[in-house]
């Protein structure tokens, strides 16, 4: 088994019971947005999660807050949900970046988040992060974002550093080919571009040509009569 790591940015528990039955799928990443959009409660949304994942997947929970204090206590909070592999999001604003290294200092594994650029990003996992996040898609809409990313898996390579890139906001299958090609230890996938990246046409075609050929031949579409 390799050591790249797969995501579902979701919390669709419907969603992510198929696409872990489906794929070795390593754990979730929330954020505010997607917990508000199951329309439940989010601490029911995450415990809907807890309950199915195996210890051993992460689930990634991003604090609301965005004061130094309010921060901790909500990182801290998230951490002590699990025994383990529950791992609070931290956006890179300074409270973040302070809160960070204060909570790397403690044990606590953060995923920074919210990275636009590579410079944050380094920075993020020079303080401490597990995990930096970076925005694909958005920091493509600014312009440069594919070689950003690259710019800061090759940035942490050489020196060595043992914080992974964990790829988000991937709109199409074409930009997550290209970072898993360019080195990207992890990607988190929204559910549509998960399927996309598991649904060519042509699968369904061909099995179906197999099946037509089998029954033709032997009259049967099981290998054993």
């Amino acid at each position: 088994m390799d050591d790249f790591e797969l995501y579902l940015d979701t919390a669709d528990i419907d969603a992510i019971k198929d696409l872990d039955q489906i794929l070795n799928v390593q754990g979730v990443t929330t954020n505010p947005s997607i917990l508000a959009k199951t329309g439940e409660d989010p601490l029911v949304a995450i415990q809907k999660i807890i309950d199915y994942f195996t210890p051993e997947q992460k689930i990634f929970m991003q604090v609301v807050s965005t004061d130094l204090q309010g921060i901790l206590d909500e990182a801290r909070f998230i951490a002590s949900l699990r025994p383990k592999n529950m791992c609070p999001k931290i956006p890179v604003s300074h409270n973040g970046l302070k809160a960070i290294k204060q909570l790397e200092s403690e044990g606590i594994q953060c995923l920074a988040t919210s990275i636009y650029s590579a410079d944050a990003g380094f920075m993020a996992a020079h303080n401490g992060a597990e995990y930096l996040a970076p925005y694909v898609n958005r920091m493509c809409n600014y312009g440069g974002g594919m070689q950003d990313v690259c710019d800061l898996v090759d940035m942490l390579a050489m020196q060595n550093s043992k914080t992974k890139v964990l790829g988000a906001s991937f709109k199409n299958t074409d930009q997550v080919h290209a970072l898993i090609a360019a080195g990207m230890q992890a990607v988190t996938l929204p559910v549509d571009v998960a399927y996309n990246m598991i649904g060519h046409p042509g699968v369904k075609i061909a099995v179906g040509e197999f099946t037509a050929n089998w029954q033709k031949a032997y009259g049967r579409t099981t290998l054993r009569a």
